[in-house]
C-alpha cells in the first residue's frame, strides 16, 4: 500500500532514550513526539508504532529495524538514527517500502575525536597500567615502553568525517597520517591533505606506529566489514623500528575485527596496546551476564561504547536531527539520508507559498515521467524540481508546484507510475505540503 500524506509530519515516536531537547525541537514544528522509558523488543515497537501511528522512529544504535517491523507498520515514513552506523536498519525493506532513514554523522564527532586523542596519549605514556601500579602502591618510574606522539605514523581505517578530524588534530602534534579507504572521494581528500594513501591494508599496518578505526559496518557498496581487520592485526609496525610504540584503537565497529585476533596480536607482541571502545556482541539495556572479551588481558583498555557520551555532544544531536526531520516535514528537504550520505536536495526559496510534492518511488524508468504527468494533467505547473536515484533502487524527488494536487490525481499519479514502469511498488510514498511565505 502506497503511503500518501496530505500534510506535514505530525507524530513521532522516540526510543533509546535520545536526549530530552529533542523533544521540545520538535514540538516547535508542530511534531507531538512520545517516548518510551525501556527499551522495546520487536513485538513492543511494532505495538507502540501502530499505537501512536507514528511517521517518524527516533533511535539510536541499538533496537533493530526489521523488514517484519517496516511492513507491520503503515504509517511509518521515516527512519532517523540518532548517531552515526545505520547498521542496526533493514535498509533495503525500508527502501522498498518508501521509508527514508536519516542519521547523524556529524554532532558526536568532536566527542570521538577527544576521545581517540586521549587512548593515543594515555596508551603511549602508559598511564592506564601506571595509575593502577600507584594504586597498589607500586612506584615504577621507568621509561620503558612509554613514548611520545610527534613523529609518529598515525594510520587511519577509514577517512570519513570523524577519521578526517582525528587527522588534523593528530597533525598538530606532529605526526605523519597514513590512511586506506576504498571510496574515491576520500581518496581524492586524503591525497588533497598531503596525506599518505595506502593501496591495501597491509600496506597501511605494516607502516604505522598507531592505527585508529574509522569505518562503517559495511562498505559504500552494502558489502559487510565483519572481520576486516582480523588477517591484519598482526602486521602493525612489522616494517619500523623493533622500538615502534604499536597501538591499536577501535572506536568505530565492534564487526571491524573478532576479539581472538586481536587477543592473539597483544599476546604475541606485534600490538603493544590496544583500547576498544566497540565490540562484536554487546549488551542490551539492562542485561547482566554479558562479559567483556577483553577482560583478562591489561593491555586492551576498554570502555563500553561512550565515544559520542558527553554532556555536550547529545544535545548537539537532538537539535540537528530535530532540524533534519523538520527540513523534511515542512519543505520536502533530505540531508544526511543513508542511502546518499553526501547528498542535499533543498528547493530553498522557490518553495515560499507554493506547494511541495514529494515522491519516494523506484529508480525504473518511467515512475518520473509519471510524476510530471500528474503535475500536467492537474493543470497545475512545476515551479522546479529536486531528484535523486539512490544506488539502492529508490529515488527521491520533491517539486515546487503552484497547487495542491487532489488525493484522486495523487492516486492516478501512482497507477500512471505502475503501468509506465511495469512495477505495482514503482510509488512507494507521497507527501504533499503547503509552504507558508515566512517558511524557509
Amino acid at each position: 500500500m502506497v503511503r500518501i500524506l496530505m500534510e506535514p509530519l505530525s507524530r513521532a515516536l522516540v526510543v533509546e532514550s535520545p536526549h530530552p531537547t529533542l523533544d521540545e525541537h520538535l514540538a516547535k514544528v508542530g511534531i507531538k513526539a512520545t517516548r518510551l522509558d525501556s527499551v522495546p523488543n520487536e513485538a513492543a515497537l511494532i505495538d507502540a508504532l501502530n499505537r501512536t501511528r507514528a511517521q517518524v522512529l527516533f533511535k539510536r544504535s541499538r533496537v533493530p529495524v526489521t523488514r517484519n517491523l517496516i511492513e507491520s507498520c503503515p504509517d511509518l515514513l521515516v527512519v532517523q538514527l540518532c548517531c552515526i552506523g545505520d547498521d542496526s536498519v533493514d535498509k533495503v525493506a525500508c527502501a522498498e517500502r518508501g521509508v527514508l532513514v536519516f542519521n547523524d554523522p556529524v554532532s558526536n564527532a568532536r566527542s570521538v575525536v577527544e576521545l581517540v586523542m586521549a587512548h593515543l596519549i594515555a596508551l603511549s605514556r602508559r598511564l592506564y597500567e601506571t595509575d593502577v601500579a600507584m594504586s597498589e602502591n607500586r612506584w615504577e618510574k621507568n621509561a620503558t615502553g612509554r613514548y611520545e606522539l610527534r613523529g609518529k605514523e598515525l594510520g587511519f581505517v577509514g577517512l570519513g568525517n570523524i577519521g578526517r578530524q582525528v587527522a588534523r588534530v593528530a597533525e598538530a602534534f606532529g605526526m605523519g597520517v597514513r590512511f586506506y579507504d576504498t571510496r574515491h572521494v576520500a581518496q581524492e581528500i586524503g591525497q588533497e591533505m598531503g596525506w599518505t594513501k595506502c593501496d591495501s591494508l597491509e600496506e597501511l599496518f605494516r607502516g604505522s606506529d598507531m592505527v585508529t578505526v574509522h569505518t562503517s559496518a559495511k562498505d559504500f557498496r552494502g558489502r559487510d566489514n565483519e572481520g576486516l581487520l582480523d588477517n591484519v592485526l598482526g602486521q602493525l609496525g612489522a616494517d619500523l623500528s623493533s622500538n615502534s610504540p604499536r597501538l591499536f584503537l577501535n572506536l568505530a565497529r565492534g564487526n571491524a575485527h573478532n576479539t581472538q585476533p586481536l587477543l592473539d596480536a597483544v599476546l604475541n607482541g606485534a600490538i603493544r596496546r590496544a583500547a576498544v571502545d566497540v565490540y562484536p556482541s554487546e549488551p542490551r539495556p539492562g542485561q547482566t551476564d554479558w562479559r567483556n572479551p577483553y577482560a583478562d588481558e591489561f593491555r586492551v583498555v576498554c570502555t563500553p561504547h561512550i565515544g559520542a557520551a558527553t554532556q555536550e555532544a547529545q544535545p548537539r544531536i537532538a537539535r540537528r536531527v530535530a532540524q533534519t526531520i523538520a527540513d523534511f516535514s515542512l519543505v520536502g528537504a533530505v540531508r544526511d539520508c543513508v542511502y546518499g550520505p553526501r547528498a542535499k536536495l533543498h528547493l530553498g526559496d522557490a518553495v515560499r507559498g507554493h506547494t511541495v510534492l514529494c515522491v519516494v518511488h523506484s529508480d525504473k524508468r518511467g515512475t518520473k515521467k509519471a510524476v510530471d504527468d500528474a503535475i500536467y494533467e492537474a493543470g497545475a505547473s512545476n515551479l522546479g524540481s529536486t531528484h535523486r536515484d539512490f544506488d539502492i533502487g529508490v529515488a527521491y524527488e520533491a517539486c515546487v508546484i503552484d497547487k495542491p494536487l487532489s488525493e484522486n490525481a495523487l492516486k492516478s499519479l501512482v497507477a500512471r507510475a505502475a503501468e509506465l514502469a511495469g512495477d505495482l511498488g514503482a510509488i512507494r510514498a507521497i507527501r504533499q505540503v503547503s509552504v507558508s511565505e515566512g517558511r524557509v
